[in-house]
């Protein structure tokens, strides 16, 4: 099977590299070589803009059984790959979000029925527009598309908890080792889902080719469920030590840090539990057996394994620092005044 992945090189993608090369496909990633990855043996690297207008020549005697591109983000970009891709693939795999259904949904399971909806967060909002514009292609034109809706999924190189620099998160494990306190949003008791990304490749890779899977939309996450207490507590223990978290609503952390808004009013601040029945369906195979806790002493094993991948983001660490010395004083000050009003 003759697979492209426009990127393929970041955290989730490089699993799927990884294990669709490991099942004797023959893998091709698009990239613009920004990013140094040691491939897997067989993997096969075109090095180009996916916006260059010459690409296209380029692609003039290829054609591949499914394109994947990882790094979909608006409209305009859905139609670049109309264009690319239109008579060169049998599948094309739209990575979207789960980011994109509505919250708080209805009905507390979400599936891929859920309606999608978020009118606080424009990636969010960027990834439905991509969706409606590729099953309108599908179904004016039979343009081959599958969509894929991951929510929050990680790797060695990422601790994924909430409020946590993405691009510097051992900044959490960090503060914990120290003995500082770190922000949960709400009371610490909503529900949350995060996936490995070797599991999500399972399901990812399984649907490659699957013809009848054309024309559908899949949830892949895990099918564990923890509070977001329960996934500090877990980094806690995985390092030895009690995490210090302060509670703060989500409106509070939003009014203050309005760049959260949409990560946390449009996602995270509310309970998600994702059915997963549907890719099982068509993967039969597919089962998250990575838990949360193995996952992270995975992570810690890797950022232990070479002390220069243990940055620190000051910048967050500062924010957090006044946000939560902000509210302290404001919940002190509040309790003062009740009780000499009293």
């Amino acid at each position: 099977m003759k697979i492209l992945f426009i990127g393929g090189t970041g955290v989730i993608s490089t699993a799927c590299t990884t294990l669709a090369a490991g099942r004797g496909m023959d893998v091709t990633l698009l990239t613009r070589g920004q990013h140094a990855s040691q491939l897997p043996a067989g993997v096969r690297t075109l090095i180009a803009d996916a916006n260059d207008p010459s690409l296209i020549e380029k692609l003039d005697r290829e054609s591949f059984d499914a394109v994947v591109d990882w790094i979909a983000f608006t409209p305009a970009d859905i139609e670049r790959d109309l264009k690319l891709f239109r008579g060169r693939t049998r599948q094309f795999v739209f990575i979207s979000s789960a980011s994109a259904y509505q919250k708080p949904q209805t009905h507390y399971l979400i599936s891929e029925s859920t309606p999608l909806a978020n009118p606080y967060w424009d990636y969010s909002r960027n990834k439905i527009a991509c969706e409606e514009r590729l099953m309108a292609a599908y179904r004016d034109q039979g343009f081959p598309v599958t969509i894929v809706r991951p929510s929050l999924t990680y790797g060695e190189s990422l601790i994924p908890l909430v409020l946590n620099s993405w691009e510097r998160s051992y900044t959490a494990v960090d503060r914990m080792i120290r003995g500082q306190k770190l922000i949960v949003p709400g009371d610490g008791t909503s529900l949350w889902v995060i996936t490995h990304n070797t599991d999500f490749a399972k399901g990812l890779v399984g649907l490659l080719g699957h013809q009848q899977a054309i024309g559908h939309t899949f949830n892949i996450t895990s099918d564990e469920v923890l509070t977001w207490d329960q996934m500090f507590r877990t980094v806690g223990d995985a390092v030895g030590v009690e995490p210090q978290l302060v509670h703060i609503s989500s409106d509070f952390i939003a009014a203050c840090l309005p760049e959260k808004r949409g990560t946390l009013i449009g996602d995270k601040s509310v309970s998600v539990v994702f059915d997963n029945s549907k890719v099982k369906r068509f993967v039969p195979e597919y089962r998250a057996t990575t838990s949360f806790a193995e996952g992270i002493r995975r992570s810690l094993a890797w950022f232990n394994a070479d002390a220069a991948r243990k940055q620190i983001d000051s910048q967050v660490n500062a924010a957090m620092d006044k946000l939560i010395g902000l509210y302290e004083k404001g919940m002190s000050e509040a309790v003062r005044s009740f009780v000499a009003n009293g």
